[in-house]
């Protein structure tokens, strides 16, 4: 029996059919917002519930044409349902996330005036230290021949003492509510985190959406207009699949600049099978780190007792090629291990400041390598990981990663390991600009990987 053409089409496509336009839903105007400037609580509360009205509307719409399947039209409609939703919950996310911005700002405000409180606090105790010195030193005789009369001092001292008692309990009071508003305030972050990670996946989803519908909407004219048959959708997609496949996925210090995307994937998802860090988050990491330097791998080791070298094409002599009680001791004998000549192996050059020597593809210095030799040795049952491997090489960036917290997965766990990558402790201040860039890289890639899984 021969499969009715668009039946086909929607068999590709993987999307489900259901009937009606897209037109008169599309039309319907938003009624969330998520514009939180200036607003009370109250507002937002009421914002939210709008927000989420607008969601259960458009669930609603989706759920009440899933079962209908009869046009491409209606394809177009359930997916004009599923961005609105997305968009709505977006909305929601951003109030929710703006409300706990607030919350945390009030409780990290409460935790500075209560430090004001103890450091006040501890100059006055410092006073009764002080005091107390004074009353310890006095000896009968002078208590005796004090102006003031005997009871009159015992009585004061005893106040003395009470008040200093009344002070520590009220430190460790203080003490005890700054604890407490600390781990109010952690977990407060962590529920933020987490609607950051949902308000990523949505977002992305969206996009994944939207280019569906894009799709949808251009099958439908290749339908009406009989532009396109069945076998050319499928080589349109077949030919997009190659080039992708065959793209050059730059590496730095590999032969040719790069390697095809097809294997730098392969090597990706073993390195991601390995250590729980999403695919195409280790190649937007390594995407990224490709368009940075350009001296690497253009020197040589010449003198492992200082750690000089010079240029690999032009001879010029380098002060700081390699750190010499660092990195050259281990870097010596790894080359021996691995068979390699160390002096004429290129390895970077230095930078204007420190020094250079980072080996292969992902630019570990050797010091550094040598905390992930064992683990890439066990996971590819050699004797020595090699730097210059490109599968090595990711496999050690993806360790690296999960290091670093990106295994747990989600947005800001990335964010926060691409940060660190990159920044080290600083990775807030400075890194936050070098993570945004990968995760765009990373979700061009896992938008490459989605095509190619479901082509």
């Amino acid at each position: 029996m021969r499969i009715p053409f668009v039946v086909l089409c929607l068999m590709v496509l993987g999307v489900f059919s259901v009937p009606h336009s897209a037109n008169a839903q599309a039309s319907i105007p938003s009624i969330c917002n998520d514009d939180v400037a200036g607003k009370t609580e109250d507002q937002l509360k009421a914002d939210l519930a709008l927000c989420n009205a607008e969601i259960a509307k458009w669930q609603g719409v989706l759920s009440g044409t899933r079962d209908r399947v009869s046009s491409i039209d209606g394809d177009v409609k359930a997916l004009t349902a599923k961005i609105k939703s997305a968009e709505a919950t977006i909305k929601s996310k951003n109030i929710a996330i703006s409300q706990l911005s607030k919350d945390i700002s009030q409780r990290s405000q409460k935790i500075s005036e209560l430090e004001v409180l103890i450091d006040e606090g501890k100059k006055s105790l410092a006073q009764l230290i002080r005091r107390t010195n004074e009353i310890d030193s006095y000896t009968l005789a002078e208590v005796v021949l004090d102006s003031k009369n005997l009871s009159d001092f015992f009585v004061d001292l005893d106040s003395f003492f009470s008040i200093q008692r009344g002070l520590e309990a009220h430190f460790a009071k203080i003490r005890k509510m700054i604890l407490e508003t600390d781990d109010e305030r952690r977990r407060l972050s962590d529920v933020q985190n987490q609607e950051l990670d949902a308000k990523y996946v949505i977002e992305t989803n969206k996009k994944t959406i939207t280019k569906t519908e894009q799709q949808k909407k251009e099958l439908l004219t290749a339908t009406k207009l009989e532009a396109k048959s069945y076998e050319q959708i499928v080589a349109d997609r077949q030919a997009k699949a190659s080039q992708i496949n065959a793209a050059l996925f730059r590496l730095r210090g590999v032969d040719g600049g790069g390697i095809p995307f097809k294997e730098a994937l392969l090597y990706a998802r073993i390195a991601s099978s390995y250590t729980g860090v999403r695919a195409a988050f280790i190649l937007g990491i390594l995407r990224q780190e490709s368009n940075l330097g350009v001296n690497v791998g253009q020197c040589l080791l010449v003198d492992p007792n200082t750690g000089a070298g010079k240029g690999k094409n032009t001879g010029t002599p380098f002060a700081n090629v390699m750190k010499p009680e660092r990195d050259v001791p281990y870097f010596l004998e790894m080359m021996k291990r691995l068979g390699r000549d160390p002096y004429g192996t290129p390895v970077s050059c230095p930078q204007s400041i420190g020094y250079g020597g980072a080996m292969g593809p992902t630019q570990f210095i050797p010091s550094t390598w040598k905390g992930y030799d064992a683990r890439i040795a066990s996971a590819f049952k050699v004797s020595v990981g090699d730097p210059w491997n490109p599968e090595h090489a990711i496999m050690a960036t993806a360790m690296f990663l999960q290091d670093l917290g990106a295994g747990r997965g989600g947005y800001t766990a990335e964010r926060e390991s691409a940060g660190r990558y990159y920044a080290g402790g600083n990775w807030a201040t400075y890194g936050l600009g070098y993570a945004a860039s990968v995760l765009a890289h990373a979700e061009t890639y896992q938008a490459d990987i989605n095509f190619l899984d479901n082509k």
